[in-house]
């Protein structure tokens, strides 16, 4: 008996359930992905009773003399690998991180440009709850409706008209790439600051499967736990100019102790994510991805924007006759995860949503390729349309359970992490 199911048996049992849900079900979100053993170990680690407010060599509390030196192993891996000049690996989540860029280069009643969020932005760059939509005055831009495509003349008009402060480049559902040139273009058109949030595709940044934003923009926020397949957290990164009000703004602006446990499990995915492995890794993903689409589309699906560019595919189901919610709930009864999302110009409420978005990281680190693709995709449209039928769908869930085993995750020490 291990110490955790002595202690506290009903909080073990629980995670023994989750680890169950994880290797037996396709985890097919797409910004959820599997960190590796190594990840975990870090983040699990020692570290945890550290309180080190500050940073390397400017520290609050004694006996900081380890944690400086893995912040700054971590900070210097960040700034190589997205070619930037100075990276902060404290930010505890993406809109975090996102947060700290705002409180640097905008008052509160600022107007900035965000990527409207029913056509693929995030909560951080507009929610009307959010802070992003609460303190500041956010003029949103949209994709086209005839391709789905960010509308770069549409940004160029609306930053002509508004002079925003900042432009935000970035997204949470927008499958194709971003041209961060025009939007450093439009920038300095109207002389406003540049942050591009790679939160999502930071994996396909890093190995060059999706432009960098590193020379354009002013600011570049990720998160480390989606293609980056780190722990779960944020990274904050900028040119020099903004290095130390960026700094001063996440503490002591924001935050108080950061968690120098995570932090080592950032640093240890980035070493990850500069190896010719993880290259391999983040070009399946896009694979795998591509594919997916493609059969969905054979089975007669709508895809929006027609396919895919990086690692996720967002499927319109208004000729399906059953909205995102609806559609998640089946799916996940026959052990496929996805999540509701919202298709540009959706007629339903974010609640219902009239799409899903699905994506390939999570099944990719298990080793799951273009034959994989083309069965999952088969059982989607099958649970789709055969929706009402519980022998089906639990049929589907059986062969999910199938192939999970035919590709293990962590159980036995075995499997792609």
């Amino acid at each position: 008996m291990n110490p955790l199911q002595k202690t506290d048996p009903e909080i073990y049992d629980i995670i023994v359930q989750e680890k169950m849900r994880q290797e037996y079900r396709l985890e097919m979100i797409a910004s959820e992905n599997f960190t590796s053993s190594a990840v975990m170990e870090a983040q699990g680690s020692i570290l945890t009773n550290k309180y080190a407010e500050g940073y390397p060599g400017h520290r609050y509390y004694g006996g900081c003399s380890n944690v400086d030196i893995i912040e700054e192993i971590a900070r210097t891996r960040a700034a190589k690998i997205f070619g930037v000049d100075h990276a902060n690996v404290q930010p505890h989540s993406g809109t975090q991180a996102n947060m700290a860029v705002f409180f640097s280069v905008m008052e509160p009643g600022a107007t900035y440009l965000g990527m409207d969020l029913a056509h693929g932005g995030h909560l951080s760059m507009g929610h009307p709850k959010n802070f992003s939509g609460k303190i500041y005055r956010v003029v949103p831009y949209s994709v086209r409706r005839e391709d789905h495509r960010i509308d770069y003349d549409m940004v160029r008009t609306l930053a002509i008209k508004h002079r925003p402060r900042m432009i935000i480049a970035g997204a949470s559902a927008y499958p194709r790439i971003i041209d961060y040139s025009i939007f450093g273009e439009i920038a300095r058109e109207v002389d406003a600051v540049l942050m591009a949030d790679v939160a999502h595709i930071a994996g396909l940044v890093v190995t060059g499967l999706h432009p960098s934003p590193a020379k354009d923009a002013d600011f570049v926020t990720t998160t480390t736990h989606k293609t980056l397949r780190g722990p779960r957290g944020g990274i904050v990164m900028c040119k020099k100019k903004w290095a130390s009000v960026l700094d001063s703004c996440i503490f002591p602006g924001m935050q108080g102790g950061p968690l120098m446990h995570v932090i080592a499990g950032k640093a240890v995915a980035l070493k990850e994510a500069a190896t010719p492995q993880f290259s391999e890794y983040q070009f399946r993903v896009v694979q795998n991805a591509k594919t997916l689409a493609e059969e969905l589309m054979n089975y007669g699906f709508k895809i929006v924007s027609g396919g895919t560019d990086n690692h996720l595919v967002l499927v319109d189901l208004t000729d399906k006759n059953v909205n995102g919610a609806q559609a998640q709930e089946i799916l996940e009864a026959a052990g496929i995860t996805v999540n509701k999302n919202a298709i540009p110009f959706d007629p339903l409420p974010p609640g219902k949503a009239s799409g899903i978005r699905i994506g390939t990281p999570a099944i990719t680190t298990r080793q799951m390729g273009i034959h994989e693709m083309r069965i999952i995709a088969s059982w989607i449209s099958e649970a789709i349309d055969n929706r009402t039928n519980e022998s089906v769908i639990r049929r589907i869930g059986e062969n999910v359970r199938e192939l999970c085993v035919k590709f293990p995750l962590y159980m036995n020490g075995k499997g792609g992490v």
